[in-house]
């Protein structure tokens, strides 16, 4: 035997050895279509984890804020959903129009002062580069849209156009990102899997570029940023979530969501987090807080009746807030899903902290209440 085979026979003979002696890799729980589940414990790596997590079933970014130009102000917000698909055998698996992934984008525009309220949605498959979610680096797109990293890989851009109006921002963390839940996992229901990874960064400090009826205005602002990934979908005991997302003066923010359940009531495992001023974080279990609807909202459009102005207690932190929508009609209709409807608001905060009062800007997601949600 020459000995460059030599060579080759005793590193294969090695690496074979090796391989058999190394413990197997351990194994992670997947669902019935190959996806994987949502178990702790997960260790998140930023700014990787900011990127798509293909393995998983559904995926999104959600970023809304609050800007002003002069006078006036305007809420926003611009979400990227990535959601996988079964591989199923093709006649054809070469097709450059296959597709494992479809991206799907919501983008909306809250004007208080012209008391309107513009949305836009669009949907693509992940193939042609016509739009993706890149997995090596933070980049999601579709056409001209998109949110991901610049190359400091700290700052955020979040680019969206519609017919009547566009902006391109961009979004430096103020504080750093926040894990929700227990060992990097949200839980949603009792058994495995029935929960997400879910982080957000509170507070982004925003400028950009609004365009709107021609004009072409400096915006300046401040932001929330979500990303969550899991393979569970709504349990058949569910009917829906508000979710509520709350910047203070003071310096703190706050998450509450709460899964509420058909039967009455809320999910068990619906929970917060609050956030300091420093950035340190603190877990609220469902107990920890009160919500509590003020008066209600029936959508022109779609009939369904919202839950409309809140009060929000925190007890153990002794956080007394309302929240008031700047527009009762902040109402999603989504063609690109189906006619998929959804509350999505604009909010304004009045409240105290212990014998302080506070004020703060907000953002509060319904869903549900105009029919079943896929997620």
């Amino acid at each position: 035997m020459s000995r460059p085979r030599a060579l080759l026979a005793a590193v294969a003979a090695l690496l074979l050895a090796t391989a058999a002696a190394a413990p197997p890799a351990p194994s992670v729980p997947l669902d019935a279509d190959g996806f994987r589940l949502a178990v702790p414990p997960w260790e998140f790596h930023f700014p990787h984890d900011h990127a798509a997590h293909q393995a998983f079933r559904t995926e999104w970014w959600y970023y809304n804020g609050h800007l002003r130009a002069g006078a006036r102000t305007y809420g926003y917000e611009a979400t990227f959903f990535r959601l996988g698909l079964p591989a199923r055998p093709t006649a054809n698996g070469r097709s450059a129009w296959r597709a494992r992934h479809v991206i799907f984008r919501h983008l909306a525009l809250t004007d208080p002062q012209a008391r309107r309220f513009r949305a836009d949605d669009r949907a693509e498959r992940q193939a042609l580069d016509m739009a993706g979610a890149d997995s090596t680096r933070y980049l999601v797109w579709l056409g001209d849209d998109y949110a991901g990293l610049l190359p400091d890989r700290l700052t955020h851009r979040v680019v969206g156009h519609a017919t009547e109006w566009a902006f391109d921002l961009t979004l430096t963390p103020e504080k750093p990102p926040v894990i929700h839940g227990h060992d990097g996992v949200s839980t949603k229901a009792s058994g495995v899997g029935n929960a997400s990874h879910y982080y957000s960064l509170t507070r982004l400090s925003t400028r950009g570029r609004l365009v709107l009826n021609r004009d072409t205005l400096q915006v300046e602002g401040r932001s929330w940023m979500d990303h969550e990934f899991s393979s569970s979908r709504m349990s058949a005991t569910h009917a829906g979530w508000d979710w509520f997302g709350v910047q203070l003066s003071d310096g703190r923010d706050l998450m509450l969501y709460r899964l509420r359940l058909r039967s009455g009531g809320d999910e068990p495992m619906s929970s917060g987090t609050l956030v300091e001023a420093d950035g340190r974080a603190r877990h609220l279990p469902r107990e920890a807080f009160t919500l509590r609807a003020l008066r209600e909202w029936r959508s022109p459009r779609t009939g369904a009746r919202y839950p409309c102005r809140w009060s929000v207690r925190v007890p153990g932190e002794d956080l007394e807030l309302e929240l008031s929508p700047v527009l009762d009609d902040q109402e999603l209709v989504a063609a690109s899903m189906g006619g998929l409807a959804y509350w999505e608001g604009r909010v304004r905060v009045i409240g105290r902290s212990g014998s302080q009062s506070v004020t703060g800007e907000g953002y509060v997601e319904l869903t549900g209440y105009a029919g079943p949600t896929p997620f």
